[in-house]
Order: C-alpha cells, then sequence, then structure tokens
C-alpha cells in the first residue's frame, strides 16, 4: 500500500482486524520511509450501488461522500473519525442487506439520521437542517420540538 504522505510504494502492516460487521478488515500500517502511520480498509468490491436522487438523477453510491456530509454535521462535537467511519460502513451495510441494486437518496438519508440521533443530538439536528433543506428558524424548531419529544 502506497504511503499517503510521503508515496512510498511499500508500506508495513502493524495491526489487522475485523470490523465489528464483519465485513471489512481494518489494517494498522507504518510507512517505513517516513515513519507515519495510517489506517486502510479492506472490503469485497461489491456491485455498484445507485443513488436515485430528489431531481431522478442517478449516481454511484459514494461513502466519502456520506463520509464528508457527517464530517461536516458533527465539526465540534464528541463524535470521533474513527465513529463516523463505523457510522458509514453500518448504513452501507444496512442498505446492501436489502439487496437492490437502486436507493433513493432519501432512504439513506433516513438511514443516517436514524443512527445519528441516538450519537449526537446536535450534530442530528445539523445533518437534519441540511438533508430536510431547513428554510427557516420553524423548520428548526419543529425538528427539535420532535427530538425533546423523544
Amino acid at each position: 500500500m502506497k504511503c499517503p504522505y510521503c508515496t512510498q510504494p511499500d508500506s508495513k502492516v502493524l495491526d489487522s482486524r475485523l470490523t465489528e460487521e464483519g465485513s471489512s478488515v481494518r489494517r494498522r500500517r507504518e510507512c517505513p520511509g517516513c515513519g507515519e502511520r495510517f489506517t486502510t480498509y479492506e472490503r469485497v468490491d461489491q456491485s455498484p450501488l445507485i443513488v436515485v436522487k430528489k431531481d431522478g438523477r442517478r449516481q454511484p453510491f459514494d461513502n466519502l461522500k456520506l463520509f464528508n456530509g457527517l464530517l461536516r454535521a458533527c465539526e465540534k462535537t464528541t463524535l470521533t473519525r474513527e465513529c463516523l467511519t463505523d457510522l458509514v460502513q453500518q448504513v452501507e451495510k444496512e442498505i446492501r442487506d436489502k439487496r437492490e441494486r437502486e436507493v433513493t437518496s432519501w432512504e439513506i438519508g433516513e438511514t443516517v439520521m436514524n443512527k445519528l440521533k441516538d450519537l449526537d443530538r446536535v450534530a442530528y439536528l445539523r445533518f437534519a437542517s441540511v438533508y430536510r433543506e431547513f428554510k427557516d428558524l420553524h423548520n428548526f424548531q419543529e425538528e427539535l420540538e420532535r427530538l425533546i419529544e423523544d
């Protein structure tokens, strides 16, 4: 595996373990050139999952895009990058377990929100505000009231 820091072509595996759901292998690596450590994930190459957007466009599912959206929603919260990586993997596994070749962006968003609600309610509200396209404070207030009722 090429080092993401110095681009040396080889790296040494320090530790390998299955992820919690067992669908991928997490490897902790070290570059012999620069000494930096980094994590890689190895998983089965599955058939592409197509996301149907609100406007009808179709595009391949991109777990990095989902991770980046969660990263923005979780800024200044206690959720770690590793926790978000696990969350993305859980969401993708849940969606793939349905064995459908296409999934709507709505299904992805609802799955994320259901999981995020239990982890961090501030991050949940931030994610919901983008996902549900809140237009004003009234939308925030309605969602906040639903959270408080739960």
